[in-house]
């Protein structure tokens, strides 16, 4: 399926505060930087194509072996934007086809098979909130760093009757039924230090030292050639796709586009708008969440 490509980009840094996602050019790493704090960098569809165009940037230029994908602000992502038109593929696709099914894969499961099958080594450089959406830019890198601040949660079963994610990574991620079922069904947060204990993250350190380890990390895996580097990944995607994954993600985008009418489902999510919370705080409300949960804003 063809996705639609936005007609501009930068390829250096941008320094405009409007930009909704920076791209930062020092080889052999680049770095993706989402750059819209005053929204707790909520994923727009515009971000997620400009993220998009920066992964193809950093794909095809030959001197750059390593991205770094980080943010800007008091933490990562909380997950997508909740404002009315803030997905146009969701009305396109309604107004084409009656089913908002195709939209559902341009914007959901089109940039998560493309962050899963991405050829060459990238670090998620994570602190504090990752939730929702925003777990999936967290954890489908190769490595992810936290700092001793962040956490994770994925509050779409509990907040707003869907099943997990739009292409729900976490069995693979948690490689654990029971660690994964509890995670999902619950709405439950993870701190940095729970989500070494599972082995969702790779390291957590203190926030003051993030960035230079990230740095660091990075520089020691650009030692190796490029081919070498693409080649090792290519290896761990495909026996990850040998398991199902990429399948697994299809049939999650699927069922997403089911769980839009069920009327039990969507019962529940009027009575969120109507109560004017979002996702966190209605899964909040039904139990008690880690220390350091904090709602981000």
């Amino acid at each position: 399926m063809h996705r639609p490509r936005m007609a501009v980009y930068a390829c250096t840094m941008v320094e405009s505060d409007a930009e909704p996602v920076l791209y930062e050019r020092e080889p052999p790493v680049a770095r993706i930087v989402l750059n819209a704090p005053h929204r707790a960098n909520a994923q727009s569809s515009e971000m997620v194509r400009l993220v998009d165009r920066y992964l193809d940037e950093a794909a095809h230029d030959y001197d750059i072996k390593v991205v770094i994908f980080k943010a800007n602000g008091k933490g990562f992502c909380a997950g997508h934007v909740m404002a009315p038109g803030a997905y146009p593929e969701f009305a396109d696709a309604q107004a084409a086809t009656g089913k908002n099914w195709l939209g559902g894969h341009q914007l959901f499961l089109d940039p998560t098979l493309r962050f899963f099958e991405f050829p060459k080594p990238m670090i998620a450089q994570v602190h504090g909130y990752a939730i929702g959406g925003g777990t999936y830019w967290a954890l489908l890198p190769d490595l992810t760093i936290a700092s001793d601040d962040a956490y994770f949660q994925m509050p779409l079963v509990q907040a707003l009757g869907f099943a997990g994610g739009e292409t729900m990574v976490e069995p693979w991620a948690f490689m654990n039924w029971k660690r994964a079922a509890e995670y999902l069904y619950t709405a439950q947060t993870l701190t940095a230090a729970q989500a070494l204990e599972f082995g969702l993250v790779n390291r957590v350190v203190p926030r003051a030292e993030l960035d230079a380890v990230v740095d660091e990390l990075a520089a020691d895996i650009a030692r190796a050639p490029l081919s070498t580097l693409m080649a090792t990944k290519s290896l761990l995607v495909r026996a990850w796709e040998g398991m199902g994954m990429r399948q697994h993600l299809q049939l999650s985008a699927d069922m997403m586009a089911v769980l839009e009418d069920t009327s039990d489902a969507v019962a529940h999510r009027q009575r969120l708008l109507a109560n004017g919370r979002l996702p966190r705080d209605a899964a909040a409300s039904r139990h008690h969440d880690a220390p350091g949960a904090e709602r981000p804003h």
